[in-house]
């Protein structure tokens, strides 16, 4: 049994008890220490001792014990004195505080009065200083004038030593004598024994630094010294009164900016802005509301500006009347394609455009300028006609003034002679009807003009306002009155424009050039550009280096309505781009800088999912998705514009081609690694691999596939994407069985005598058992065998014994359907 069982360890009660302590210290630094508690003694009194005693002793069963009567009384005594003195010392200190008051409020005054004495002793100082100046100047005017007539020159013997000391000056004031040559004697020993003042003595030396013999003070230095004196003489101690300013800023702005903008201490504002709860440092960014806080404590303006107003230094010139001259009608040949737009614009300028276009097809849009035999001058725009160009017509019909549709007369309206009408319609513009074709022998010009009607278009001779001509390409009937129609029409838009002012205009097409580099085509619409003109296109700036007229001659400058190739851009732009000239290089650059991250921004939230679930959604939908990865380089960039249009309507919800990179220019390293890197060929459309590229696609077994119509690059694309579409499957119902009777068969299970009823049935074939016309299984066959041999098929009206892979549940008066499944190649339409 052991010594503790049901007993407690002796100790002391009320002893120290240890416990720890944990203290802290700066920089959250902490330490644990021991420490012991102690309980304080109390003594309890005893019942019934001491005796009672009268009002000095107060309660005997309240007083501590051990303690008399005289002892108590002793105490209350001092208690009484010591509050007396209490009392006393209060008073003592109120009349303490009232004195010192009274001397605070005595010594504020003649504080103040000494204030007021001294200022009005400064400004006395100041009143006479000043009409000393004045007095002084008034004497050295009144001296200056005095001396001048009796300034003479002694004349110097020739031959005669220079005097070794510097002359004392005449009582007259005369200047020191020169020689001949114009100088004075002291400047010849100056130069030559050198100035021992110390001034402009060069740097400071070791030596002259531990001699205390440094250099003096700067002209700059004691001329600071003296406007202090100055200032403080003449009361200048004063505040300086403080300047409010007009801060401009953005939708955020740097500490640093802010800073300099409002010409405060950097230090003052990082401070403030640290008070206000924010910590940061003179390099980081803060937004516009913070930044009108820390304006506004600091007693500035705020003025708002916006990043996009970057661009309201492009003129908006509201022209005169006076400034307007009239300008040549620009006119869009527009219609279906291979009706005959560029032969009737080859036939009106004497020129074979067509037959330099791959496949007979327009697939640029062209711009020309001819001159009637009227002399009238009038700019043509070609416009593609097949279906994959419809953005080059939209563009074409918005900075067009009259739109030219082309029909041909034997083959009536077509789809994108309807998109024609239709953007036609939405710009705005006259339309003039040219029949084309009139010379074929099928042609009938009156169906094209009933099949007009259907699409809001009435001509003339079905009684509306709608001008049509019949023409033909090839004979050049009706042309010269195609050309009257043009201009009747012209005339009755009255076109002008301001050639005075500073040039706006189009991006009608864009390309990369090896030699030239980007170049833009422009129509000029209003205003003259010039050669040196400093523009912003789109996201795209530079400097006019070269202009090129329709006829490939190089111009000074082009007007209102002319079409003109420009050289000298930082990059290629896009298509429909507006170009306008600024004033400066920084301008531009800056405008373009702003219209790119705003397209960078606009990319990056439409391509970024907003949250996790959308992320997560989208990339499930994406799994039963077959991509065709493609990079595709094109000539301008109208073509790799359609190409792309024409890429997204390929596809359905089981395939689609994904453009990675489109761009204008030759083949490069560049692109065949993107195309390596995904797995991607590489389309060229009018364009050419280099030698570097070529070498590396080979190495690197990328296919480069060139293209000079855009039929056959749609159509191969097409065919690919094609294949990466899973076959479709089709049942092919082969015949009928109906089970007459059920055995039982050791290893194998359950086998159904059956008559075949109708068709075959075959080993290999699927399987469908139906019970009251319901399928309750599908599988396929284990076993079918004709009495007791296996064979592969059973014809019609013959029984045979038939088992199921893994189903027994088969009973008299079930059907067996017999089906086979084929694949069948899709192709996307």
């Amino acid at each position: 049994m052991s010594d503790t069982d049901g007993k407690k360890t002796l100790g002391l009660r009320g002893g120290s008890r240890s416990g720890q302590v944990k203290q802290s210290f700066s920089h959250g630094r902490t330490k644990n220490v021991v420490v012991e508690t102690k309980r304080k003694r109390v003594v309890v009194p005893k019942t019934g001792s001491g005796k009672s005693s009268g009002s000095a002793g107060g309660d005997p069963s309240r007083r501590p014990a051990g303690i008399s009567d005289a002892e108590m009384e002793r105490r209350l005594k001092a208690l009484q004195v010591a509050k007396a003195r209490e009392a006393d010392d209060a008073k003592e200190r109120e009349a303490e505080e009232k004195r010192r008051a009274d001397d605070r409020a005595r010594r504020k005054a003649e504080i103040e009065e000494k204030e007021r004495e001294e200022k009005e002793r400064e400004e006395r100082a100041k009143a006479k200083a000043e009409e000393e100046a004045r007095a002084k100047a008034e004497a050295a005017v009144k001296r200056e004038a005095a001396e001048r007539p009796a300034v003479r020159v002694e004349p110097v013997e020739p031959g005669s030593p220079a005097t070794p000391s510097r002359p004392a000056p005449s009582k007259s004031g005369t200047p020191t004598p020169r020689k001949k040559d114009g100088k004075s004697d002291d400047r010849d020993r100056g130069r030559n024994k050198g100035r021992d003042d110390g001034r402009r003595t060069g740097k400071l030396t070791v030596n002259q630094a531990l001699s205390g013999d440094g250099r003096q003070r700067s002209l700059a230095a004691m001329k600071r010294k003296q406007e202090r004196e100055r200032r403080k003489a003449m009361g200048g101690n004063e505040p300086r009164e403080k300047v409010v300013r007009e801060v401009q800023v953005p939708e955020t702005i740097v500490v640093q900016e802010l800073a300099n903008r409002m010409a405060e201490r950097v230090a003052d504002i990082v401070k403030s802005l640290m008070q206000n709860g924010m910590m940061v440092t003179q390099n980081q960014s803060i937004d516009a509301d913070t930044a009108e806080l820390i304006i506004e404590e600091f007693g500035h303006k705020i003025v708002r500006v916006s990043d996009a107003d970057v661009e309201d230094v492009i003129a908006k010139v509201q022209d005169s009347e006076e400034d307007l001259s009239p300008r040549p009608p620009v006119i869009t040949v527009m219609g279906h394609v291979d009706h005959g737009k560029t032969s009737l614009l080859d036939a009106i300028r004497h020129a074979k455009v067509v037959s330099g276009e791959a496949g007979g097809i327009t697939q640029h849009i062209g711009a020309y300028q001819v001159t009637t035999d009227a002399g009238q001058l009038l700019t043509f725009l070609d416009t593609p006609g097949h279906a994959a160009f419809t953005s080059m017509r939209s563009r074409g019909a918005q900075v067009t003034d009259i739109v030219v549709l082309v029909v041909a007369a034997d083959d009536a309206v077509m789809p994108q002679t309807v998109e024609a009408i239709n953007h036609a319609k939405a710009a705005g513009v006259p339309m003039i009807v040219a029949i084309n074709k009139i010379d074929k022998p099928d042609a009938t010009p009156d169906k094209v003009r009933t099949d007009l009607l259907q699409h809001e278009v009435i001509v003339e001779k079905m009684s509306g306002d709608v001008l049509d001509v019949e023409v033909s390409a090839i004979t050049g009937q009706g042309l010269d009155s195609l050309l009257e129609n043009i201009a009747l029409q012209a005339e009755l838009l009255d076109l002008q424009a301001n050639p005075k002012r500073a040039a706006q205009g189009a991006v009608i097409e864009a390309q990369l050039d090896v030699g030239r580099g980007p170049v833009a085509t422009v129509l000029v619409q209003n205003g003259t550009l010039k050669q040196g003109d400093i523009f912003v296109v789109g996201e795209q700036w530079g400097k006019v280096r070269a202009l090129i007229n329709d006829k490939g001659e190089r111009v000074e400058a082009s007007g209102p309505s002319a079409p003109v190739e420009v050289l000298g851009l930082n990059g290629t732009p896009e298509a429909g781009d507006v170009l306008n000239v600024v004033e400066t290089e920084a301008q531009a650059r800056e405008i373009a800088e702003y219209r790119g991250q705003q397209a960078k921004d606009k990319r990056a939230a439409a391509g970024a999912a907003a949250t996790l679930e959308q992320m997560m959604a989208k990339a499930k939908a994406d799994e039963d998705v077959a991509e065709l990865p493609l990079v595709v380089k094109a000539d301008v960039q109208g073509s790799a514009e359609a190409i792309l249009q024409a890429m997204e309507k390929i596809g359905n919800d089981e395939v689609r081609v994904r453009v990675l990179h489109s761009g204008v220019g030759a083949i490069t390293e560049s692109d065949i690694g993107l195309a390596e890197a995904s797995q991607a060929p590489v389309f060229g459309f009018n364009v050419r691999a280099n030698a570097t590229a070529r070498n590396t696609a080979n190495q690197k077994g990328v296919e480069i596939r060139y293209y000079s119509v855009i039929y056959d690059l749609v159509d191969d694309v097409k065919a690919a994407a094609s294949g990466l579409l899973s076959a479709e499957v089709r049942e092919k119902f082969i015949g009928y069985a109906e089970i007459k009777q059920v055995f039982k068969v050791s290893g194998i299970g359950k086998v159904a005598g059956c008559l075949v009823t109708e068709g075959v049935a075959r080993r290999s074939a699927g399987v469908r058992l139906l019970r009251d016309n319901v399928v309750i299984h599908e599988g396929t066959l284990k076993t079918l065998k004709r009495f007791k041999d296996e064979v592969p098929e059973v014809q019609s009206g013959q029984e045979c014994g038939m088992a199921f892979e893994s189903y027994d549940d088969i009973r008299e008066g079930d059907v067996i359907e017999i089906f086979e499944r084929e694949e069948v190649e899709r192709s996307l339409a």
